[in-house]
């Protein structure tokens, strides 16, 4: 996704070519955004007999999803585990916390706000 997100529309011979040697086989790499097509991450423009792709969503969007997934499947759906977790092996400094505290107070609605 890194080199759709930084490069744009991609052909799968073009990404080959930003892989060092020894580059993997053109149908693996093929097989792969295929998969990500079929996952929603791509789509893509038919040229002749081939595919450019291209992202459909953002990195940020992957981000927030892959998040949620994450604090889903091991946190049990709670972002009050996954901070406490980050505290406990000592991860995230005061100043982090304090940051983190004043972004939450920022985005959340006043008290008495149903909207």
């Amino acid at each position: 996704m890194l080199f759709f997100w930084e490069k744009g529309a991609l052909f799968v011979r073009e990404i080959l070519n930003f892989y060092p040697d020894p580059k993997p086989h053109f149908n693996t790499l093929s097989t792969i955004v295929r998969g990500l097509e079929e996952k929603g991450f791509l789509a893509h423009k038919t040229f002749g007999n081939t595919y450019q792709y291209y992202a459909v969503i953002s990195k940020e969007e992957h981000r927030r999803g892959t998040l949620r997934g994450v604090i889903r499947k091991y946190f049990d759906n709670s972002y009050l585990h996954a901070v406490s977790s980050l505290v406990q092996s000592e991860n995230i400094s005061v100043e982090e916390l304090k940051a983190l505290i004043r972004e939450v107070e920022k985005n959340s609605p006043p008290a008495g706000d149903k909207s």
